[in-house]
Parts: C-alpha cells; structure tokens; sequence
C-alpha cells in the first residue's frame, strides 16, 4: 500500500472519530420527550424525568465551540416552550436558531463579546425561580467564552493572564482553576446564582478524565480549587507579571475576605444534574471501529495522553518503530489510536498548535524509516492553536519532502512553528471547524 493510501485512511479513520462525538447527537441521546414528560439519561441509565407542565418557564443558556448544535437538538425537542436563552461561541461556530440567541465570541483569549454575553446570561440565571427549569449547554472553550471578571478586574486583565498560563506550560486544570478564582461565572459559581431553580447541565467533555469541574471551569460544578491553590500555581511556575488587581484580589481570597467557589455539598447544587453527554474515549472508541473496517489490527492506547507535545510525540515515533521491529504492541498492519491533551511550552515566535507540533516532532523521528508509517494529531474541533488547521498527517518522507527545499525541521521546531512547516511539506489536516470539542486524537498507522 502506498503512503498516500495510507494517509487517506488516517484521515478518514480521523472523520470518523469526529462524527462520534456530534453534539446535536449526543443532546439528542441524552434527552427524550414523552407525553410532556422529558426523560434526561446518563451513561448509567435514566438520570431524571422531569413533567415540563410544572414549570413556569424553561431557559437555556451555555458557552463553548460546540454549543450551537447542542443547542439546535433543544429546539428541536422542546422550541416554542423556551422562554429566553442566550449561548456564547466562538467566531464562526454559529448557526441558525429560532429561539435561543447567539453571541460569537473570543477564544482562546476572552474578549468585549464573550463578556457581554456572560453577562446577560448572569442576568436570565439570577431572574429564575424555583418554578423555572434551566437547561445549560458547556463544551470546550466555555471557560474563555464565559468570562465575567471578578471585583474591579479587568477583562484585559484576564487576558494577559491567561496568555501567561497558555505561554508557559500550564495544564488546562491549572488555568481553569485559576480563572474560576478571578470569574463569578465559574467554579459553581452560576449554580449559586441559578438556585433554587432546576439546572439540567449537559456537557461535552474536552479534558483529561471527564472531570466536570473542569470543563469549561465548571460552571454548575462544585469546585475542589482554592485561592490557595490557585497562588500556588503561579508559584509553580515562577509567574510575578500578576496584574497587581488579580494578585491583590487571589490573596484577599486566601485570606478569607472573599467567599470562596461552591463546594461539593453546597445546597446551591440540590437542584443540578451534571451529565458529560460526549468526550474523548468515544471518538476513539469509533476511530478504533473505522480502522478495524479498513483492515487494520487496533489499539487503543489511553484517552488521558498529558504531557510535553514533544515528548508525548517521540514516544508515539517509538511505538512506531516497535511495530516495525518486533510487531508489538499489535502486528502490521496496525492502527495504535489514542487521544488527550497535550501542552506546548513556548520558546519561539513561530506559528502553530499542540498537534503541530507532535506532527513535526514525530516526522523528525520517523526519517529513516521504511514508507510504510503514518502519524496523524488533530484536534476535534478542527482548530489546532490560532490556526485554521486541525493538525497533521506526517509519514517517514515528511522530513525528506522538506529538505529537498532547503527547510530544517529542528529550526522550526525550536522556534514553534509547526504551521509553516507542515504547510511547505503539504502535511496539514484542515477539516474546517466541526463543532465539536473532545480534545485530540493521535493515530499511529503502519501497514
């Protein structure tokens, strides 16, 4: 089989673990109507049945890139009984809605948009009843697309934060929980304002574990993080550029002279029912199924791959180079699939995304190996960083394709920029945005 066959199977063994993880669909399992009766299912079976009659007035609200299907299937269940709804999601994430309201906004940095929008839904969560019903839509991205600034916080304040964090290696969990400390829209803090009304809150998952604190800085979640843990974070690192508001607010906080977030046991959650309607292991439970029917032996590594994107790259080249030699982990041809999300630490001024930058550290790795290896990182959402491709599909000729016109692989990776290098190589995986968000999916493929 030739690579160019080769890389059309990852790609589409790629497609498919995408179309898994549709979030109109994932709405559309997880709720049913029945004589005006609304069943609402979890993994475990049927979580609630709620009678839609006793309530005054049903409201929707939410934030995240993969929100506007999710909202859609509401509308089709339950339409002209919504009485206000509001969802916040990024530029070029929108579509058509009749009665919910679309606010597009910025990600992965915060903007003007984004809090105008959290603000209005602030303000429908806080007019709700005990009689109402609320149903809140969260996916990947919410965190940056609900932004609400704490005290005398500045938006701007934020963000230059939170590039601090994505700049210097930290993990999703670290920068979430430092935005739920400086945001009265997160850390449970919209269960707070929602109580007592009832809160169906469905999620898509984009983190490691499914941890739904985390998702999107969980707004509707009980928070474990502390103001304590949250300066320890900045310690961790050796951050000192806090903006001197953010700083003073984190220790006033941890000096108790700020309510901290909700914590597990609050009754502001009585009312709530979280429930992750999609996440990672299920598109890799369906890119395993596609590769299986395209004749490939499969594995499924793990769907909590953290870690270095470089160093999370060569181990994946080092899986590679096992097969070719001794066949394990599974025979050729093979098909090792697995998911999660990886951290860059950023050194250079270069262009590019995490599933970039394991394409062109992986391609490093694989130069002298037979043309019989494929490696395929891409990002569900079909964004990879501030760039429109999803990631990359690189071979054992990659690195050969770019020396014949004179590139260095080394000196663009040092330099972080993936993008231009995978563009020169024609090694980018564009989809276009999908409208979903479950991390990252990684495929080794060898025949």
């Amino acid at each position: 089989m030739s690579l160019e066959a080769i890389r059309k199977d990852a790609r589409e063994i790629f497609l498919s673990s995408i179309s898994a993880v549709d979030p109109y669909e994932a709405v559309k399992r997880t709720l049913t109507l029945r004589a005006g009766t609304l069943v609402v299912r979890s993994n475990s079976g049927i979580e609630r049945e709620l009678s839609l009659e006793k309530y005054e007035n049903i409201f929707v609200v939410g934030g995240g890139k993969a929100t506007a299907p999710m909202a859609k299937a509401i509308e089709e269940l339950i339409g002209g009984m919504i009485w206000r709804g509001l969802i916040n999601v990024k530029y070029g994430f929108a579509e058509p809605l009749k009665y919910i309201e679309i606010v597009e906004a910025g990600h992965p940095l915060p903007d003007e948009n984004g809090l105008e929008g959290t603000k209005k839904i602030i303000e429908i969560l806080r007019n709700a009843s005990k009689n109402d019903l609320i149903f809140s839509l969260i996916s990947g991205g919410g965190s940056a697309l609900l932004p609400m600034p704490a005290d005398d916080i500045t938006l701007e304040e934020k963000q230059q934060v939170t590039e601090i964090l994505l700049e210097c290696g930290a993990s999703i969990d670290e920068i979430n929980a430092v935005r739920k400390h400086i945001s009265l829209s997160k850390g449970g803090q919209m269960a707070r304002v929602a109580y007592p009304a009832t809160t169906i809150n469905l999620m898509l998952s984009d983190v490691v574990g499914d941890r739904m604190d985390v998702i999107a800085s969980g707004p509707f979640v009980p928070d474990a993080s502390t103001f304590s843990s949250v300066l320890e974070v900045f310690r961790k690192y050796g951050i000192k550029d806090i903006p001197e508001r953010i700083k003073k607010y984190l220790k006033e906080g941890e000096r108790g002279n700020i309510p901290e977030t909700p914590k597990q046991g609050d009754p502001v959650f009585k009312n709530v029912s979280n429930i992750v309607v999609g996440s990672n292991i299920i598109a890799l439970q369906a890119a395993e199924k596609k590769a299986r029917s395209l004749g490939y032996n499969t594995m499924i590594l793990s769907s909590m791959i953290e870690g270095e994107t470089k160093d999370v790259a060569r181990v994946h080249s080092a899986i590679a180079k096992e097969i070719l030699k001794s066949a394990l982990p599974v025979a050729a041809p093979a098909c090792v699939i697995s998911g999660g999300e990886t951290t860059v630490t950023i050194r250079g001024k270069g262009k590019g995304g995490r599933n970039q930058e394991f394409c062109l550290a992986a391609a490093m790795d694989l130069k002298n190996l037979p043309p019989r290896v494929v490696i395929l990182s891409g990002g569900t959402d079909g964004n990879d960083g501030p760039t429109d491709a999803a990631g990359g599909i690189v071979d054992s000729e990659t690195v050969k394709r770019a020396e014949a016109k004179g590139l260095d692989p080394l000196s663009y990776l040092q330099d972080n920029d993936a993008y231009n290098f995978l563009a020169a190589t024609g090694d980018l995986l564009v989809t276009g945005p999908t409208k979903t968000n479950v991390m990252d999916v990684h495929l080794i493929l060898v025949r």
